[in-house]
């Protein structure tokens, strides 16, 4: 990632620079409550990269019973492939992992093919499929996992 960017926690005033990102990524986008509500939730966490011109992309992670979850990930448009969504996941896992979670799951839509290398490349293997997990425009889910070996 280009050394011009940071990436810092994100709170619940990021919500709504986050939707921005997210409706020009998603089809389906979360709203910005959707955001501010898992910003301020003590089992959910975010983080952004901040760039001189704002926020250029985000990801949204939960920990519970010792798996944790991506439940979101987005680069803008103009910010792609700089090593932006790589750099997010790998600062996602590693504050994961701090928590001591064993495992990560994350769903992309099957069609997602860039998507899918990022998470197979950081070392994420389908497990399962969701029929139907999107709605706009329907399309079934390839569920993903990633399992940590914590240090003793």
């Amino acid at each position: 990632m280009d050394a011009r960017y940071r990436i810092r926690s994100a709170v619940p005033a990021d919500a709504a620079a986050l939707v921005a990102i997210e409706r020009r990524a998603f089809s389906d986008p979360w709203s910005e409550a959707s955001f501010r509500e898992a910003l301020a939730s003590s089992w959910s966490f975010g983080l952004v990269v901040e760039t001189g011109r704002g926020l250029a992309g985000y990801l949204i992670a939960r920990e519970l019973a010792g798996s944790g979850e991506v439940l979101n990930l987005a680069v803008a448009p103009e910010f792609r492939r700089r090593g932006i969504g790589g750099a997010l996941l790998e600062a996602g896992v590693a504050a994961l992992r701090r928590r001591r979670v064993d495992e990560v799951f994350l769903e992309v839509r099957e069609s997602n093919i860039s998507a899918q290398a990022l998470y197979v490349g950081h070392g994420f293997r389908p497990v399962g499929q969701r029929a139907a997990y999107y709605r706009n425009p329907r399309e079934d889910a390839l569920v993903l996992r990633l399992e940590l070996k914590q240090r003793a």
